[in-house]
């Protein structure tokens, strides 16, 4: 009761996925994967919503990721300027089709489990806690060519295998979990979320919330295999988050606001609750959605849940019934807040309503909370001199870290913080290396031109002064 600041055991760091990191997207026996076919530039939208023929590399497209920073080759250069930063953790994520090349392979590629046990044997040499992501969007094309993604039941099996098979290789090394990356990305970038390519004829919308349900099934299952073999770990979900406020006190405009949030909350209900919730039985009924479940299937969600909520936290939304007054936001379309700037993106930026989720996350569910993604994609600049002078982010997620510090006072439980893209990489919703988040600048451009050579920014040694303060110097 008289701790007024962040917890002394609080995890600060930061977060990296494999596929936009790691590069190398075809050596050491990977296999390749959806997140291998997104390319930069004007038909990567279409491609993440499923609009894709061929499941291969096209020759007139740009995948930056092929390459990306290769972290692959640079890890331990990478790690130990995380641990000059006094990171206490690290967010990273494990490429599926490392591990199982197709998906259902009858053995693990030994070759891609040896290199995250060096990252991870790195890692802990720095005293770098890992924090590991099972899917971050990453699923082997094998998968989809010969089952459809995950609207196939059989898709629950080759994940649980995968994620027992990572216990069991790393049972000494990592403690911290997380099922999928923003499992309610599908609902919105369903190929990149879960694989989905839909058929003539088919019902997006019941297609979608099946593609969900054998993740959630997956999700628990592997909640289940992790309490079997690594007791003492801790398995997380991860929601895209951010409080959506009704636009006027309109009750329709509040009534929207409410339908938005819970159609993001439906998947945390079932992870963190154990159940479908009643919004969601009704949205199913009313929509001619109908869920196909095996025997079994609810009590398995029922008995294992979640430890911790893991969520993204980049920007509020905004919601109106007035169709005249949307605009984009990232992945999700918004109304524009009048009280809000926004980033060069046009994502709005909002560090108070960090506390409103923090808050609404942790009322709902009553489990620590683990802040896994947060920052400022921008234009870095570098000056003559070789400074990167980099105050708009530290701006941004200094307003953030004092938002923090507000949800603890408030009576929040959390557990760590890992800004997003801790070193330059290439972005998710664009595929550009332009669009920089990191502590760290890496020396390549949107054309794959650049010597990959690392620099430190202004907000590297501001981070590492807040690190070392434990967030009271910010």
């Amino acid at each position: 009761m008289n701790n007024l600041g962040f917890p002394k055991e609080f995890l600060w760091g930061g977060a990296l996925a494999a596929n936009q990191c790691e590069g190398a997207y075809l050596e050491g026996g990977k296999g390749l994967s959806n997140v291998d076919l997104c390319p930069a530039g004007e038909n990567r939208f279409n491609v993440m919503l499923g609009n894709i023929k061929e499941l291969k590399p096209l020759v007139n497209e740009s995948y930056p990721s092929h390459e990306a920073i290769d972290f692959y080759h640079k890890f331990k250069e990478d790690i130990a300027l995380f641990a000059e930063m006094g990171f206490k953790c690290l967010r990273i994520s494990i490429a599926w089709s490392r591990i199982f090349p197709n998906g259902d392979d009858k053995d693990p590629n030994e070759e891609g489990l040896k290199f995250y046990d060096e990252v991870f044997d790195e890692m802990i040499k720095h005293n770098i806690e890992p924090v590991v992501t099972i899917c971050h969007f990453d699923l082997p094309v094998a998968l989809i060519e010969n089952y459809g993604g995950w609207t196939n039941r059989k898709l629950v099996g080759f994940y649980e295998n995968y994620a027992t098979t990572l216990f069991k290789r790393y049972k000494d090394k990592v403690k911290y979990w997380m099922s999928f990356n923003e499992i309610n990305m599908l609902l919105h970038l369903p190929f990149m979320g879960a694989g989905i390519r839909f058929k003539e004829g088919e019902n997006p919308t019941e297609v979608k919330y099946q593609a969900a349900h054998h993740e959630l099934m997956a999700s628990a299952l592997a909640t289940k295999a992790l309490k079997e073999i690594i007791p003492n770990a801790m398995m997380g979900c991860m929601l895209a988050a951010g409080a959506v406020y009704p636009y006027s006190c309109n009750p329709e405009d509040v009534q929207r606001a409410m339908e938005i949030e819970r159609e993001n909350y439906l998947f945390i209900d079932v992870q963190a609750k154990g159940k479908y919730p009643g919004y969601g039985k009704r949205f199913f009924r009313e929509n001619n959605i109908n869920i196909k479940m095996e025997d079994g299937d609810l009590e398995i969600l029922k008995n294992n849940t979640v430890d911790y909520i893991g969520f993204s936290y980049y920007s509020s939304r905004c919601a109106s019934v007035d169709p005249a007054l949307l605009t984009d936001g990232n992945v999700f379309a918004t109304v524009k807040n009048p009280y809000l700037k926004a980033s060069e993106w046009g994502w709005q930026i909002d560090p108070m309503g960090l506390r409103i989720t923090c808050n609404q996350l942790y009322d709902r569910y009553e489990k620590p909370l683990f802040i896994v993604e947060n920052g400022l994609g921008a234009v870095d600049k570098v000056e003559e001199d070789g400074q990167i002078i980099d105050d708009y982010r530290i701006e941004y997620l200094r307003e953030h870290i004092k938002e923090m510090k507000e949800a603890i006072l408030d009576g929040v439980d959390l557990i760590g913080y890992t800004p997003w893209g801790c070193i330059d990489l290439v972005s998710a919703s664009t595929g550009e290396m332009k669009k920089r988040y990191g502590f760290i600048y890496v020396d390549k451009d949107d054309k794959g031109n650049g010597t990959l050579e690392r620099k430190k920014k202004k907000s590297f040694y501001w981070y590492k002064k807040v690190i070392g303060s434990n967030g009271e110097e910010i």
